[in-house]
């Protein structure tokens, strides 16, 4: 399987900046990942490189899966404008020009990304991710790709049969069961989740329990993948705040004067500001956001 790239895109730069993933053959142009597929009737794992600038290939035995794995990719929509948004913003182009163009990686799934932000409620990141990992190992499908082993985070039929799983509280299990409930009802399809205006997408994930406005934004953002709205979180204010000078934090007013220009790649523009806003806190050891 191949697909071209529209626009610009670092394979290698994008696992630098979000990781995670696995290099089966230690080239970070070459990941593997295994995800539940939409429709939760299989697992898979897709083995994917970036073998052109404007190409990558994969071998899956899944075809939704790939193009789910494109998704999380953001290699599913056009991005041949993005670099217009930098011509016109120089602070954009900027970070555009030292960051190759990044683009967001987003969750496998919707599913996925309301089940990460339920059970790392209360907890720093990374003791978040080494339970979701665990999951994957104990209850998840396993697959081998290229030699290396790779594990899917549990379906939700699997998270359905879950009574209780060590780190994690029983309400987290309880607000759990709700989240795979709606998957398999359909609410959490990332094509559902796109196509419903922002307002409506926001309220119905916040109908599920222990989902709140921070929370339904990371699903329908970060899960689903939009591409031109501003989540107008913290660190990406921090982010605005410094790349464009400003003498203090913008307002909502301010926040979206700036970035009308970044239309209609509002949401890749926020990510690049917010990538950036955190690594400039590393570098400079200053405490990010989580």
């Amino acid at each position: 399987m191949d697909a071209r790239i529209s626009g610009r895109y670092d394979l290698a730069r994008q696992n630098d900046y979000f990781g995670g993933w696995t290099q089966p053959v230690g080239d970070p142009r070459t990941i593997a990942m295994a995800f539940p597929v939409e429709g939760w009737t299989h697992s898979a794992a897709v083995l994917l490189r970036q073998t052109a600038p404007d190409t990558v290939e994969g071998s899956t035995d899944s075809p939704a899966a790939w193009r789910q794995a494109l998704e999380v990719l953001s290699l599913d929509v056009d991005g041949s404008g993005y670099p217009a948004v930098g011509d016109r913003d120089p602070v954009i182009g900027a970070l555009q020009r030292d960051h190759a163009h990044l683009r967001p990686v987003l969750f496998h799934s919707p599913y996925e990304a309301a089940c990460a932000l339920v059970i790392g409620h209360r907890m720093r990141i990374e003791q978040g991710r080494a339970i979701r990992q665990r999951m994957a190992r104990d209850l998840g499908e396993s697959f081998t790709v290229a030699g290396a082993a790779v594990h899917a985070f549990p379906a939700p039929q699997q998270v359905l049969r879950l009574a209780s799983y060590p780190g994690i509280t029983e309400e987290k299990v309880t607000r759990l069961h709700g989240i795979a409930e709606a998957a398999l009802e359909g609410r959490l399809d990332r094509a559902r989740l796109r196509n419903l205006p922002l307002p409506e997408a926001l309220a119905d994930m916040k109908r599920l329990r222990g989902v709140g406005d921070f929370f339904s934004v990371g699903i329908v953002m970060r899960g689903a993948g939009l591409l031109d709205a501003v989540p107008g979180d913290d660190l990406t204010r921090a982010g605005i705040r410094r790349f464009y000078d400003l003498p203090a934090t913008p307002s909502d007013a301010d926040v979206a004067r700036i970035t009308d220009a970044w239309r209609p790649y509002r949401m890749w523009c926020s990510v690049l500001v917010h990538a950036s806003e955190r690594r400039a806190r590393a570098t400079t050891g200053t405490r990010a956001a989580a």
